[in-house]
Protein backbone atom coordinates (compact mmCIF):
# COMPACT_ATOMS: atom_id res chain seq x y z
CA UNK A 1 0.00 0.00 0.00
CA UNK A 2 1.47 3.38 -1.09
CA UNK A 3 2.30 6.40 1.34
CA UNK A 4 1.62 10.00 1.36
CA UNK A 5 4.19 10.91 2.86
CA UNK A 6 8.03 9.49 3.37
CA UNK A 7 7.99 9.41 7.31
CA UNK A 8 6.02 6.56 8.90
CA UNK A 9 6.88 3.09 7.94
CA UNK A 10 4.25 0.66 7.83
CA UNK A 11 3.11 -1.35 10.06
CA UNK A 12 5.42 -4.28 11.08
CA UNK A 13 4.27 -8.28 11.29
CA UNK A 14 3.91 -8.20 14.90
CA UNK A 15 1.77 -5.33 14.70
CA UNK A 16 -0.36 -7.05 12.05
CA UNK A 17 -0.51 -10.17 14.26
CA UNK A 18 -1.65 -8.46 17.01
CA UNK A 19 -4.56 -6.20 15.17
CA UNK A 20 -5.70 -9.31 14.31
CA UNK A 21 -5.74 -11.75 17.03
CA UNK A 22 -8.00 -8.91 18.93
CA UNK A 23 -9.87 -8.57 15.80
CA UNK A 24 -10.76 -12.08 16.29
CA UNK A 25 -10.80 -11.91 19.75
CA UNK A 26 -13.36 -9.48 20.05
CA UNK A 27 -15.39 -11.23 17.55
CA UNK A 28 -15.42 -14.49 19.46
CA UNK A 29 -16.20 -12.71 22.42
CA UNK A 30 -19.38 -11.07 20.65
CA UNK A 31 -20.87 -13.90 19.10
CA UNK A 32 -20.49 -16.09 22.55
CA UNK A 33 -22.73 -13.29 24.54
CA UNK A 34 -24.75 -13.33 21.31
CA UNK A 35 -25.72 -16.89 21.43
CA UNK A 36 -25.24 -18.00 25.29
CA UNK A 37 -27.50 -19.55 27.13
CA UNK A 38 -29.40 -18.27 24.26
CA UNK A 39 -30.08 -16.94 21.08
CA UNK A 40 -30.32 -12.44 21.44
CA UNK A 41 -33.20 -11.36 20.06
CA UNK A 42 -33.40 -9.60 17.23
CA UNK A 43 -34.41 -5.65 18.04
CA UNK A 44 -36.54 -3.43 15.83
CA UNK A 45 -35.97 -3.28 12.28
CA UNK A 46 -33.84 -6.50 12.46
CA UNK A 47 -37.10 -8.59 12.92
CA UNK A 48 -38.44 -6.67 9.86
CA UNK A 49 -35.49 -7.41 7.54
CA UNK A 50 -35.40 -11.20 9.00
CA UNK A 51 -39.44 -11.84 8.66
CA UNK A 52 -39.25 -10.30 5.11
CA UNK A 53 -36.14 -12.06 3.64
CA UNK A 54 -37.96 -15.49 5.22
CA UNK A 55 -41.09 -14.73 2.96
CA UNK A 56 -39.07 -14.06 0.30
CA UNK A 57 -37.37 -17.73 0.40
CA UNK A 58 -40.77 -18.90 0.84
CA UNK A 59 -42.00 -17.90 -2.37
CA UNK A 60 -44.21 -15.76 -0.05
CA UNK A 61 -45.63 -12.38 -1.53
CA UNK A 62 -44.06 -9.10 0.30
CA UNK A 63 -46.18 -5.90 0.20
CA UNK A 64 -43.71 -3.14 -0.29
CA UNK A 65 -43.97 -0.48 2.32
CA UNK A 66 -41.67 1.82 1.30
CA UNK A 67 -40.31 2.94 4.26
CA UNK A 68 -36.97 0.52 3.91
CA UNK A 69 -35.12 0.13 1.23
CA UNK A 70 -34.93 -3.55 -0.19
CA UNK A 71 -30.96 -3.96 -0.21
CA UNK A 72 -30.40 -5.48 2.84
CA UNK A 73 -33.87 -8.39 2.90
CA UNK A 74 -32.26 -9.59 -0.52
CA UNK A 75 -28.92 -9.64 0.93
CA UNK A 76 -30.24 -11.58 3.95
CA UNK A 77 -32.25 -13.58 1.82
CA UNK A 78 -29.63 -14.54 -0.50
CA UNK A 79 -27.53 -16.02 2.09
CA UNK A 80 -30.10 -17.94 3.61
CA UNK A 81 -30.27 -19.56 -0.09
CA UNK A 82 -27.37 -20.65 -0.13
CA UNK A 83 -26.42 -21.26 3.74
CA UNK A 84 -30.21 -21.59 5.38
CA UNK A 85 -32.21 -19.35 7.18
CA UNK A 86 -30.39 -19.30 10.35
CA UNK A 87 -28.67 -15.65 11.50
CA UNK A 88 -24.75 -16.86 11.61
CA UNK A 89 -24.04 -17.11 8.15
CA UNK A 90 -25.41 -13.71 7.52
CA UNK A 91 -22.66 -12.36 10.40
CA UNK A 92 -20.25 -14.37 9.19
CA UNK A 93 -20.44 -12.63 5.66
CA UNK A 94 -20.83 -9.27 7.62
CA UNK A 95 -17.71 -9.69 9.29
CA UNK A 96 -15.79 -10.08 6.48
CA UNK A 97 -17.47 -7.02 5.26
CA UNK A 98 -16.47 -4.91 7.96
CA UNK A 99 -13.02 -6.30 7.95
CA UNK A 100 -12.76 -4.89 4.17
CA UNK A 101 -14.34 -1.68 5.73
CA UNK A 102 -11.34 -1.15 7.65
CA UNK A 103 -9.13 -2.40 4.62
CA UNK A 104 -10.54 0.49 2.57
CA UNK A 105 -9.97 3.05 4.83
CA UNK A 106 -6.62 2.16 5.31
CA UNK A 107 -6.58 2.93 1.34
CA UNK A 108 -8.03 5.85 1.18
CA UNK A 109 -6.27 6.81 4.20
CA UNK A 110 -2.90 6.06 2.24
CA UNK A 111 -4.00 9.31 -0.07
CA UNK A 112 -3.30 11.64 2.30
CA UNK A 113 -1.31 10.11 5.40
CA UNK A 114 1.66 7.91 5.81
CA UNK A 115 1.07 4.04 5.76
CA UNK A 116 1.13 3.56 9.28
CA UNK A 117 -1.17 6.53 9.97
CA UNK A 118 -3.27 4.92 7.65
CA UNK A 119 -2.82 1.35 9.56
CA UNK A 120 -4.20 3.40 12.51
CA UNK A 121 -7.20 4.71 11.29
CA UNK A 122 -8.26 1.08 10.22
CA UNK A 123 -7.03 -0.15 13.59
CA UNK A 124 -9.29 2.64 15.66
CA UNK A 125 -12.59 1.67 13.55
CA UNK A 126 -12.12 -2.03 13.49
CA UNK A 127 -10.84 -2.57 16.91
CA UNK A 128 -14.34 -0.56 18.54
CA UNK A 129 -16.57 -2.95 20.06
CA UNK A 130 -19.20 -0.75 19.19
CA UNK A 131 -18.23 -0.60 15.49
CA UNK A 132 -17.63 -4.28 15.58
CA UNK A 133 -20.74 -5.36 16.93
CA UNK A 134 -22.60 -4.45 13.92
CA UNK A 135 -21.49 -7.08 12.00
CA UNK A 136 -23.45 -9.39 14.15
CA UNK A 137 -26.56 -8.03 13.68
CA UNK A 138 -29.03 -7.40 10.90
CA UNK A 139 -29.41 -3.76 10.29
CA UNK A 140 -27.75 -2.58 6.94
CA UNK A 141 -25.69 -0.68 8.30
CA UNK A 142 -22.24 -2.88 7.57
CA UNK A 143 -23.79 -3.50 3.87
CA UNK A 144 -24.44 0.23 3.35
CA UNK A 145 -20.69 1.28 4.41
CA UNK A 146 -19.01 -1.41 2.80
CA UNK A 147 -20.68 -0.17 -0.67
CA UNK A 148 -19.80 3.77 -0.21
CA UNK A 149 -15.87 3.02 1.06
CA UNK A 150 -15.59 0.58 -2.02
CA UNK A 151 -17.02 3.13 -3.91
CA UNK A 152 -14.97 5.91 -2.91
CA UNK A 153 -12.07 3.83 -3.16
CA UNK A 154 -12.33 2.74 -6.74
CA UNK A 155 -13.19 6.88 -7.32
CA UNK A 156 -10.57 8.28 -5.28
CA UNK A 157 -7.31 6.14 -4.95
CA UNK A 158 -6.91 5.30 -8.59
CA UNK A 159 -4.89 7.79 -11.18
CA UNK A 160 -8.10 9.08 -12.59
CA UNK A 161 -11.01 6.47 -13.01
CA UNK A 162 -11.34 4.79 -16.08
CA UNK A 163 -14.55 3.77 -17.43
CA UNK A 164 -14.72 0.20 -15.69
CA UNK A 165 -13.79 1.47 -12.15
CA UNK A 166 -15.94 3.96 -12.62
CA UNK A 167 -18.86 2.07 -13.92
CA UNK A 168 -17.89 -0.28 -10.61
CA UNK A 169 -18.01 2.94 -8.33
CA UNK A 170 -21.49 3.69 -9.69
CA UNK A 171 -22.55 0.16 -9.18
CA UNK A 172 -21.47 0.51 -5.66
CA UNK A 173 -22.84 3.66 -4.88
CA UNK A 174 -26.65 2.59 -6.14
CA UNK A 175 -26.43 -0.78 -3.71
CA UNK A 176 -25.53 1.23 -1.17
CA UNK A 177 -28.53 3.35 -1.95
CA UNK A 178 -30.43 0.22 -2.08
CA UNK A 179 -29.25 -0.62 1.15
CA UNK A 180 -29.81 2.84 3.05
CA UNK A 181 -31.20 6.14 1.51
CA UNK A 182 -28.72 8.35 2.82
CA UNK A 183 -26.39 9.04 0.34
CA UNK A 184 -29.43 10.45 -1.98
CA UNK A 185 -28.67 13.93 -2.09
CA UNK A 186 -25.00 13.38 -1.30
CA UNK A 187 -24.00 11.06 -3.97
CA UNK A 188 -23.45 14.23 -7.12
CA UNK A 189 -20.75 15.60 -4.59
CA UNK A 190 -18.89 12.41 -6.12
CA UNK A 191 -18.78 13.59 -9.45
CA UNK A 192 -15.59 15.47 -8.00
CA UNK A 193 -13.52 12.73 -8.94
CA UNK A 194 -13.92 13.64 -12.43
CA UNK A 195 -12.58 16.99 -12.15
CA UNK A 196 -8.55 17.59 -13.26
CA UNK A 197 -7.00 20.92 -13.29
CA UNK A 198 -5.06 20.76 -16.52
CA UNK A 199 -2.60 23.31 -18.01
CA UNK A 200 -4.71 25.73 -15.49
CA UNK A 201 -7.83 24.60 -16.31
CA UNK A 202 -10.56 22.78 -14.98
CA UNK A 203 -11.86 19.80 -17.18
CA UNK A 204 -14.00 16.85 -16.31
CA UNK A 205 -13.42 13.33 -17.57
CA UNK A 206 -17.30 12.98 -19.68
CA UNK A 207 -16.72 9.52 -20.88
CA UNK A 208 -15.96 7.73 -16.59
CA UNK A 209 -18.36 10.70 -15.31
CA UNK A 210 -21.08 9.59 -17.37
CA UNK A 211 -20.48 5.70 -17.13
CA UNK A 212 -20.53 5.99 -12.79
CA UNK A 213 -23.89 7.71 -13.39
CA UNK A 214 -24.91 4.63 -15.44
CA UNK A 215 -23.88 2.28 -13.07
CA UNK A 216 -26.03 4.12 -10.43
CA UNK A 217 -28.91 3.23 -13.33
CA UNK A 218 -28.06 -0.23 -13.46
CA UNK A 219 -27.70 -0.77 -9.95
CA UNK A 220 -30.84 0.96 -9.02
CA UNK A 221 -33.51 0.79 -12.14
CA UNK A 222 -35.02 -2.70 -11.07
CA UNK A 223 -36.02 -0.74 -7.50
CA UNK A 224 -36.98 2.61 -9.13
CA UNK A 225 -39.12 0.69 -12.01
CA UNK A 226 -40.93 -1.69 -9.21
CA UNK A 227 -41.91 2.09 -7.21
CA UNK A 228 -43.20 3.32 -10.50
CA UNK A 229 -45.25 0.59 -11.19
CA UNK A 230 -47.04 0.31 -7.42
CA UNK A 231 -46.78 3.93 -6.81
CA UNK A 232 -47.11 5.95 -9.84
CA UNK A 233 -43.21 7.59 -9.23
CA UNK A 234 -40.07 6.33 -9.45
CA UNK A 235 -39.32 5.17 -5.88
CA UNK A 236 -36.93 2.65 -3.87
CA UNK A 237 -38.22 3.85 -0.53
CA UNK A 238 -38.88 7.25 1.42
CA UNK A 239 -39.33 7.72 5.29
CA UNK A 240 -37.70 11.03 5.51
CA UNK A 241 -41.25 12.96 6.01
CA UNK A 242 -41.95 10.18 8.52
CA UNK A 243 -38.88 10.42 10.07
CA UNK A 244 -38.95 14.47 10.63
CA UNK A 245 -42.10 13.62 11.86
CA UNK A 246 -40.83 11.79 15.04
CA UNK A 247 -38.01 13.76 15.16
CA UNK A 248 -39.84 16.70 16.02
CA UNK A 249 -41.23 14.51 18.80
CA UNK A 250 -38.03 13.07 20.10
CA UNK A 251 -37.69 14.22 23.89
CA UNK A 252 -35.15 11.86 25.60
CA UNK A 253 -31.61 12.65 24.32
CA UNK A 254 -30.42 8.55 24.14
CA UNK A 255 -32.56 5.72 22.56
CA UNK A 256 -35.18 3.66 23.98
CA UNK A 257 -36.24 5.48 26.59
CA UNK A 258 -39.40 7.66 24.74
CA UNK A 259 -39.41 5.95 21.51
CA UNK A 260 -42.48 6.27 19.56
CA UNK A 261 -41.54 2.70 18.16
CA UNK A 262 -44.08 0.84 16.18
CA UNK A 263 -47.30 2.89 16.91
CA UNK A 264 -45.84 5.87 15.65
CA UNK A 265 -44.99 3.25 12.63
CA UNK A 266 -48.13 1.79 12.31
CA UNK A 267 -50.41 5.11 12.08
CA UNK A 268 -47.64 6.24 9.30
CA UNK A 269 -48.24 3.04 7.20
CA UNK A 270 -52.74 3.55 7.90
CA UNK A 271 -52.56 6.89 6.83
CA UNK A 272 -52.40 6.88 2.65
CA UNK A 273 -52.15 3.82 0.76
CA UNK A 274 -48.96 4.91 -1.30
CA UNK A 275 -45.92 6.91 -0.05
CA UNK A 276 -46.85 10.13 -1.84
CA UNK A 277 -50.12 10.13 0.07
CA UNK A 278 -48.71 9.32 3.82
CA UNK A 279 -46.16 11.87 2.87
CA UNK A 280 -49.05 14.25 2.29
CA UNK A 281 -50.72 13.48 5.62
CA UNK A 282 -47.51 14.20 7.79
CA UNK A 283 -46.36 17.45 5.90
CA UNK A 284 -49.43 18.70 6.60
CA UNK A 285 -49.13 17.43 10.48
CA UNK A 286 -45.40 18.87 10.29
CA UNK A 287 -46.52 22.22 9.26
CA UNK A 288 -49.51 22.24 12.02
CA UNK A 289 -46.62 21.85 14.91
CA UNK A 290 -44.52 24.40 13.08
CA UNK A 291 -47.40 26.65 13.18
CA UNK A 292 -48.36 25.74 16.36
CA UNK A 293 -45.07 26.15 18.31
CA UNK A 294 -42.99 28.58 16.20
CA UNK A 295 -40.39 27.53 13.87
CA UNK A 296 -37.65 29.06 16.47
CA UNK A 297 -38.82 27.07 19.12
CA UNK A 298 -38.70 23.97 17.28
CA UNK A 299 -34.73 24.41 16.20
CA UNK A 300 -33.98 25.43 19.86
CA UNK A 301 -35.40 21.93 20.72
CA UNK A 302 -34.22 20.09 17.99
CA UNK A 303 -30.32 21.53 18.84
CA UNK A 304 -30.76 20.71 22.48
CA UNK A 305 -31.85 17.09 21.73
CA UNK A 306 -30.61 15.80 18.68
CA UNK A 307 -26.90 15.35 18.75
CA UNK A 308 -27.27 14.14 22.33
CA UNK A 309 -28.79 10.86 20.31
CA UNK A 310 -26.20 10.82 17.82
CA UNK A 311 -23.11 11.04 19.38
CA UNK A 312 -24.20 9.25 22.58
CA UNK A 313 -21.80 7.09 23.95
CA UNK A 314 -24.59 4.50 25.31
CA UNK A 315 -24.47 3.18 21.80
CA UNK A 316 -26.07 0.36 20.35
CA UNK A 317 -24.00 -2.18 21.75
CA UNK A 318 -24.36 -0.61 25.27
CA UNK A 319 -28.23 -0.16 24.95
CA UNK A 320 -27.89 -3.94 24.40
CA UNK A 321 -26.54 -5.02 27.31
CA UNK A 322 -27.95 -5.24 30.99
CA UNK A 323 -28.90 -2.39 32.76
CA UNK A 324 -31.75 -0.19 34.22
CA UNK A 325 -34.58 -0.37 31.74
CA UNK A 326 -35.00 3.16 32.99
CA UNK A 327 -31.71 4.33 31.35
CA UNK A 328 -32.53 2.54 28.21
CA UNK A 329 -31.00 -0.98 28.28
CA UNK A 330 -32.93 -3.35 26.70
CA UNK A 331 -31.22 -6.60 28.45
CA UNK A 332 -31.28 -8.20 24.85
CA UNK A 333 -27.61 -9.89 25.26
CA UNK A 334 -27.53 -12.35 28.23
CA UNK A 335 -26.35 -10.86 31.94
CA UNK A 336 -22.91 -12.39 31.52
CA UNK A 337 -19.15 -11.89 33.08
CA UNK A 338 -17.57 -9.42 30.05
CA UNK A 339 -20.91 -7.64 29.45
CA UNK A 340 -19.36 -4.95 32.24
CA UNK A 341 -16.19 -4.90 30.65
CA UNK A 342 -17.79 -4.80 26.99
CA UNK A 343 -19.77 -1.95 28.15
CA UNK A 344 -16.86 0.29 29.32
CA UNK A 345 -14.84 -0.40 26.67
CA UNK A 346 -17.10 0.32 24.07
CA UNK A 347 -17.66 3.61 25.51
CA UNK A 348 -14.09 4.54 26.15
CA UNK A 349 -13.49 3.56 22.77
CA UNK A 350 -16.30 5.62 21.50
CA UNK A 351 -15.09 8.78 23.56
CA UNK A 352 -11.35 8.04 22.53
CA UNK A 353 -12.00 8.22 18.68
CA UNK A 354 -14.69 11.85 19.27
CA UNK A 355 -11.63 13.38 21.23
CA UNK A 356 -9.03 12.21 18.89
CA UNK A 357 -11.37 13.32 15.62
CA UNK A 358 -12.34 17.07 17.67
CA UNK A 359 -8.36 17.68 17.25
CA UNK A 360 -7.60 15.75 14.22
CA UNK A 361 -10.29 18.28 12.47
CA UNK A 362 -8.84 21.14 14.07
CA UNK A 363 -5.58 20.70 13.55
CA UNK A 364 -5.67 19.19 9.76
CA UNK A 365 -4.08 21.70 7.25
CA UNK A 366 -4.30 18.83 3.96
CA UNK A 367 -7.91 20.74 2.72
CA UNK A 368 -6.65 20.67 -0.99
CA UNK A 369 -7.10 16.50 -0.97
CA UNK A 370 -10.26 15.26 -2.76
CA UNK A 371 -10.51 12.49 0.08
CA UNK A 372 -10.34 14.60 2.66
CA UNK A 373 -12.78 16.89 1.27
CA UNK A 374 -15.13 14.08 0.66
CA UNK A 375 -14.45 13.09 4.33
CA UNK A 376 -15.25 16.28 5.79
CA UNK A 377 -18.49 16.73 3.45
CA UNK A 378 -19.93 13.42 4.36
CA UNK A 379 -19.60 14.60 8.33
CA UNK A 380 -21.37 17.89 7.45
CA UNK A 381 -23.84 16.23 5.71
CA UNK A 382 -24.68 13.52 8.27
CA UNK A 383 -24.84 16.54 11.12
CA UNK A 384 -26.80 18.67 8.79
CA UNK A 385 -29.51 15.45 8.00
CA UNK A 386 -29.84 14.46 11.67
CA UNK A 387 -30.56 17.96 12.41
CA UNK A 388 -34.27 17.45 12.45
CA UNK A 389 -34.65 13.83 11.49
CA UNK A 390 -35.87 11.18 14.17
CA UNK A 391 -32.14 9.97 15.43
CA UNK A 392 -30.55 6.48 16.78
CA UNK A 393 -28.13 6.46 18.26
CA UNK A 394 -26.34 4.23 15.39
CA UNK A 395 -26.36 6.92 12.60
CA UNK A 396 -22.89 7.45 13.93
CA UNK A 397 -21.65 4.00 12.30
CA UNK A 398 -21.55 5.15 9.54
CA UNK A 399 -19.65 8.81 10.58
CA UNK A 400 -17.11 6.79 12.38
CA UNK A 401 -14.27 5.75 9.57
CA UNK A 402 -14.01 9.43 8.50
CA UNK A 403 -13.55 10.11 12.19
CA UNK A 404 -10.95 7.83 12.19
CA UNK A 405 -9.30 8.99 9.43
CA UNK A 406 -9.19 12.49 11.28
CA UNK A 407 -8.07 11.00 14.54
CA UNK A 408 -5.23 8.54 13.14
CA UNK A 409 -2.64 11.74 12.30
CA UNK A 410 -3.44 12.48 16.43
CA UNK A 411 -3.10 8.85 17.42
CA UNK A 412 0.43 8.95 15.28
CA UNK A 413 1.57 12.23 17.18
CA UNK A 414 0.59 11.01 20.44
CA UNK A 415 2.27 7.91 20.11
CA UNK A 416 5.42 8.72 18.01
CA UNK A 417 6.14 12.74 19.01
CA UNK A 418 6.14 13.67 15.73
CA UNK A 419 3.55 16.08 14.85
CA UNK A 420 6.36 19.18 13.41
CA UNK A 421 7.97 17.33 11.05
CA UNK A 422 7.21 19.66 7.79
CA UNK A 423 5.26 16.76 6.05
CA UNK A 424 3.09 16.24 8.73
CA UNK A 425 -0.99 16.42 8.19
CA UNK A 426 -1.73 18.76 11.24
CA UNK A 427 -0.46 22.02 11.98
CA UNK A 428 -0.14 22.98 15.81
CA UNK A 429 -0.81 26.76 16.77
CA UNK A 430 -2.25 27.87 19.75
CA UNK A 431 -5.35 28.64 17.93
CA UNK A 432 -5.93 25.70 16.51
CA UNK A 433 -5.15 23.72 19.68
CA UNK A 434 -8.41 25.68 21.65
CA UNK A 435 -10.45 24.84 18.68
CA UNK A 436 -10.22 21.46 18.95
CA UNK A 437 -9.71 21.48 22.78
CA UNK A 438 -12.98 23.21 22.60
CA UNK A 439 -14.59 21.00 19.76
CA UNK A 440 -13.62 17.91 21.70
CA UNK A 441 -15.04 19.00 25.66
CA UNK A 442 -18.34 19.66 23.03
CA UNK A 443 -18.65 16.13 21.56
CA UNK A 444 -17.54 14.31 25.33
CA UNK A 445 -20.84 16.59 27.13
CA UNK A 446 -23.03 15.48 24.29
CA UNK A 447 -21.57 11.71 24.53
CA UNK A 448 -22.18 11.88 28.37
CA UNK A 449 -23.97 14.03 29.65
CA UNK A 450 -27.80 13.40 28.34
CA UNK A 451 -28.88 10.66 30.92
CA UNK A 452 -27.72 13.50 33.21
CA UNK A 453 -29.70 16.41 31.34
CA UNK A 454 -32.79 14.22 31.08
CA UNK A 455 -32.50 13.04 34.94
CA UNK A 456 -32.86 9.53 33.38
CA UNK A 457 -33.13 7.10 36.64
CA UNK A 458 -33.57 9.66 38.88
Amino acid sequence: MGTADGAGRAPTRLAWAVAVSAWLVLNLLLLWLYYEPSAKPLIGDEFDYHRRALAWLAGEPVAESYVWPPGQTAFIAAIGALAGPGVLAVQVVQIGLLAMCALLLVRLGSRVLDARTAWYAGALFLLNPGSLAYAHWLWPEVTHLACLLGALALLFTTRGPSLTTALAAGVLTGLALLFKSLLGAFWPLLLIAFLARRDGRWRVAWLPACAFVAGIAIATAPALWKGYQETGRPIIADSSIYNLHVGLRDTSRSDYIDEAGAPALKAFLESGTTPQQRNAVYTGLILDQIEQRGLATLVAERLSVQYFRLFSAKTLLVSQLHGESCAGRLGAYAAAAPAPWISASAQAAHALTLVLAAFGIALWRRWDRAVVLVAAAFLLYQLALYSGLHVMARYVFQMMPFLCLFAAPVLTALLHRDPGRPDAPLALTPMRIAIGSTAAAVLLALAFLGPWLDGTCR
